[in-house]
């Protein structure tokens, strides 16, 4: 049964981890299919031409500095390089030597003709692509005279003294070669040009890429594209692809149908292997027979064309008109959608106007009933939409008629509905940059300030986009499973604030009050704050400000609790004095990467407090408001990995630990109810333990005290509640069960006499919410991406109408390591200090000589912040020797209660590798599981060790350490300083640990 149950177990975590891959390689082809377009890119030319017309290039045209104008002033990326070759024999030895994308022979050529060298090229490399330059129209009635020998070239060009055709013939070549993917894979749209005549496609094509480019890059400019993001939208500009018969034109049209943009086309050009006087308007009736709505632009010298032009609904323009570099833009801007989007009534007279996605939908819903009937039955809509890159829209609408739809209202309402839809499914998941039409949408991240994430960011950000796909949770109904509304301030605002107010190094000349100060007098930057303004203004929830630095919650390092995280109101009726609450909270978050606990942590894991930079997450708290406080009904961790399981449960089922309120009650190690979410009904201690345990009380925002000072520390804006005073709310029903002494018994609900006990038995043990179901979920969903044990930080709202279940932040449990082994057979327990069942940690360590141990005798729950001082000298005291140490004392190391326990914090002991918790015969606690200080410990790969002498296996050998002679003495610790190093050995799997003397 055992081998099929892990069989099973294995098959499960393989789809599972095959389903993930699916959702990221989905997410993100939809976030960087640009980086699979324009995959070809032309780098090296070899321009064969006389020495004359070479030097004329050079010196009198300066060919290679008007390429990189061109590009430059286009803000083109990838400039390809010309290199001159004047004869035969130079071009041979150059291609020998190097790579060439293409070759462009002059009509001037030493010793051979250009037929006669593009032969002997073609001898050397026979798939060498040759392009022919004449050197103005003079020399097309000399190539009109040799068509016979034109086939060679992959096309011929007229220069005419416009550089501009360097850049046309290197977009040509390079479109033609990657239209075939950028139109499958991105759905990039298609110019096609019909046109036999060289002298005027050696005119278009310049006028059509720089038209084409300087559209998308206004484009690109208005959306505030960054750099980067810039060349990749400009690789999914429209493709131009050239055809100078009649049939090329069909077999293009043919093939890419489903994404010509338009057809600009001649009359006369050859069909059936002749000059045709009206094929042009075969081709035109032929395309508005299959695809009436595609632009076709039909030009001639011939200007009796016009009226067959405008009786095939198509725009005509003479060859002969002095204006026609004009009048070709202008067909450009007016049917391509790179233009304004005019609206117009039914006669074409403009009645509105938008210039943007906003403004268009603005717009849209005001212009009336017959504009919308116009433009749609003209499918403008589409057009427009695609040349703004919003690609899935144009798509859906190009598949829709007018007549689909009952009228022009129901247009209207259809392209607004769908341009949300799109804009939300396409962002969803993801991070998007501040704006506030963004700020009521649940799934977004919203970037403030450029930069980093930090730790904590990423985190949030990867799994918000795992909660996308609904499908993960199939089988977990009438819930919502998400973060919390979410927004980055991101880390160059922080190296901004640094670098204008000189702040570096300012540690080193003030303490940590001063320095808070000092960041309080420093103004963020303009930009910032007005975002933060009108945030403010559509957020009135009270807020979280977190830290979030580049170390943080890393799988190295955890940082837990090192930086400050502020909760604040944000109730005031003064938006001024939210905003000054808000960026005082964040420039305090900034403050804390310099204070003594952070510093100390620097100094321990051997980091430079200067590499440090921080990120800020704000977050809407999950929570309801009762009177005065703010607070969710359920908030906790929850670990993929337990390092203390007993009875029938497994190291990977799991643990949660939860309380009633706020989480700063599970962080700070306060009493709080545990249970293994695979086995949510079967409680882990038994009734009179779950009442020795249960928690008392809770945390709250305290909505009615106004802040005066955050300068004051975390717990300013917060209030202490007693789960007595609670019960009154209505809050505890589900939550809360009562303790029965005289059967020994915890009866689920409220309708009893007698103790209270949190532990959230209707829901666990009912189902009232699937609680446990959906914990298990995302732990093994979390685990299995990272591929490392996890931990989520989570609060829930029960509100009937609306329960929403929410990840806060998700870190690394322990770092990825093998497994040090322990063969239990090998154990001689009489040659042990220490031997424990219940440890953490992974290793050999024998470099420790130094033992500090609280006299057992001696402990007083009384006085345990004394004790705290004084381990504080005894560590001074080590730091200074260089020595780490091995630390044992009764309860819980790290917590905020100083009767469960030593409140020290990590500054204190931090030259401890090996850290015991103990139990005497009248003071048993539960480890510090779940904590910042137990999350800092692992992390460093600090040996971690419970020692439970009570269950008869752990124990201390307290008789050798009385035996050797103390160092050092304080009212209650001991030093020892033994005379060689002691081995500690940890097994990691079998939570078995060891010191052997």
């Amino acid at each position: 049964m055992l081998e099929i149950f892990e069989v099973t177990l294995k098959n499960t975590i393989y789809m599972l981890q095959e389903e993930l891959k699916s959702i990221f390689k989905k997410h993100k082809s939809d976030n960087e299919i640009y980086h699979d377009l324009a995959q070809y890119h032309v780098r090296e030319i070899l321009l064969v031409t006389s020495l004359y017309d070479a030097f004329i290039l050079e010196e009198e045209e300066k060919l290679n500095e008007k390429i990189f104008g061109e590009y430059y002033g286009l803000d083109l990326s990838n400039v390809p390089r010309i290199t001159n070759a004047s004869d035969e024999n130079e071009a041979e030895t150059l291609l020998s030597q190097k790579y060439f994308d293409f070759v462009i022979i002059t009509m001037r050529t030493q010793n051979l003709t250009p037929f006669e060298l593009a032969q002997r090229l073609k001898n050397i490399k026979p798939d060498l692509p040759i392009f022919l330059l004449l050197y103005d129209n003079s020399d097309i009635i000399l190539v009109n005279q040799m068509r016979d020998k034109i086939d060679i070239f992959e096309k011929v060009f007229v220069w005419n003294r416009d550089t501009k055709i360097f850049l046309a013939i290197i977009k040509y070549f390079e479109d033609k070669l990657n239209c075939d993917n950028d139109t499958e894979v991105g759905l990039v749209r298609v110019i096609l040009l019909v046109e036999n005549s060289i002298r005027y496609y050696s005119r278009y094509l310049p006028i059509l890429y720089t038209e084409i480019i300087k559209q998308t890059q206004r484009l690109i400019t208005k959306d505030n594209l960054d750099g980067v993001k810039k060349i990749l939208r400009m690789r999914a500009r429209p493709k131009v692809l050239l055809a100078v018969n009649y049939e090329e034109a069909i077999e293009l049209f043919e093939k890419f149908k489903n994404t010509i943009l338009c057809v600009i086309s001649d009359v006369k050009f050859p069909y059936e292997g002749r000059i045709n006087e009206d094929a042009g308007i075969k081709l035109l009736q032929k395309i508005k027979a299959v695809d009436s709505d595609i632009p076709f632009l039909l030009q001639s010298s011939e200007s009796t064309f016009a009226e067959t032009a405008v009786l095939n609904d198509a725009t005509f323009i003479n060859k002969n008109s002095e204006t026609l570099s004009d009048d070709l833009r202008d067909f450009i801007l007016d049917n391509l959608g790179f233009g304004d989007f005019i609206f117009r009534d039914r006669k074409g007279d403009e009645i509105a106007r938008a210039t943007s996605i906003d403004e268009f939908k603005h717009q849209l819903k005001k212009v009336p009933a017959e504009s919308v009937l116009y433009h749609g039955s003209r499918n403008h809509f589409s057009a427009w939409l695609m040349a703004r890159g919003e690609i899935q829209i144009a798509e859906h609408l190009e598949t829709l008629k007018v007549t689909d739809f009952p009228g022009a209202d129901e247009i209207r309402d259809h392209i607004i509905g769908v341009t949300k839809n799109v804009e939300t499914t396409v962002s969803r998941g993801g991070v998007v940059d501040f704006s506030p039409k963004f700020l009521e949408e649940d799934n977004l991240i919203l970037r403030l300030a450029p930069g980093s994430f930090g730790g904590k960011g990423r985190g949030i950000a990867f799994i918000n986009t795992l909660l996308q796909t609904r499908e993960l949770f199939s089988g977990i109904e009438n819930v919502s499973i998400k973060i919390p509304k979410t927004a980055i301030i991101g880390a160059e605002e922080y190296e901004n604030f640094i670098n204008k107010h000189d702040l570096y190094g300012i540690h080193m000349d003030h303490d940590y009050d001063e320095v808070k100060q000092i960041f309080l007098s420093k103004s963020l930057s303009d930009e910032l704050v007005s975002k933060l303004r009108v945030y403010l203004d559509r957020i009135t929830s009270p807020l979280a400000v977190r830290s979030s630095g580049m170390f943080e919650d890393s799988i190295s390092e955890s940082f837990s609790g090192i930086y400050q995280t502020f909760l604040i109101p944000n109730n005031h009726e003064s938006l001024n004095e939210r905003l000054k609450n808000l960026t005082d909270a964040i420039r305090l978050v900034y403050a804390s990467i310099y204070s003594k606990h952070a510093r100390s942590y620097f100094e321990a894991i051997n980091y430079r407090i200067d590499d440090e930079r921080m990120a800020v997450v704000l977050q809407e708290i999950v929570g309801i408001g009762y009177e005065n406080i703010f607070f969710p009904h359920i908030s906790g961790v929850a670990q993929s990995y337990n390092f203390y399981p007993i009875a029938r449960f497994k190291p990977e089922d799991g643990i949660c630990i939860a309380a009633v309120g706020l989480g700063k009650y599970v962080i700070d190690a306060e009493k709080a109810f545990r249970f293994c979410p695979k086995y949510p009904k079967i409680d882990i201690v038994d009734p009179e333990t779950q009442l020795r345990d249960s928690q008392s009380f809770f945390y709250a925002i305290d909505m009615k005290r106004g802040i005066s000072n955050l300068a004051q520390g975390e717990d300013i804006t917060l209030k202490r509640v007693e789960i007595s005073d609670a019960e009154s709310l209505g809050v505890l029903d589900d939550v809360v069960s009562v303790y029965d002494p005289q059967d020994n018994k915890v009866k689920v609900g409220l309708n009893f006499k007698g103790p209270r006990i949190v532990n959230f038995a209707g829901i666990l043990k009912y189902d009232l919410f699937p609680f446990a179901k959906v914990l298990g979920r995302l732990l093994e969903i979390i685990e299995s991406s990272m591929g490392l044990p996890v931990e989520i930080e989570f609060a829930v709202n029960l509100d009937e109408n609306n329960p929403g279940f929410y990840i806060l932040q998700l870190k690394p449990l322990i770092r990825s390591s093998e497994f040090f082994t322990i063969d239990e057979d090998d154990i001689v327990k009489e040659n042990l200090i220490l031997y424990t069942e219940r440890g953490m940690g992974n290793g050999k360590v024998e470099n420790i000589s130094d033992i500090i141990y609280a006299v057992p005798e001696l402990f007083n729950k009384a006085k345990t912040e004394q004790m705290a001082s004084e381990v504080e000298k005894l560590n001074v005291m080590m730091k200074l020797a260089k020595r780490n140490y091995i630390l044992i004392a009764p309860g819980r190391w790290g917590t905020r209660d100083r009767w469960l326990g030593i409140p020290v914090q990590w500054p204190q002991i931090s030259n401890a590798k090996i850290i015991v918790e103990t139990d005497l015969d009248d003071f048993k606690v539960d480890a510090s599981l779940g904590s910042h200080f137990f999350h800092n410990i692992t992390s460093m790969n600090i040996g971690y060790l419970t020692v439970h002498q009570s269950n008869g296996r752990d124990f201390i050998d307290w008789e050798y350490l009385r035996s050797i002679t103390p160092e050092n003495t304080t009212e209650h610790f001991v030093h020892l300083h033994l005379p060689h190093p002691v081995k500690i050995l940890m097994d990691g799997k079998k939570s078995i640990s060891l010191i052997e003397k």
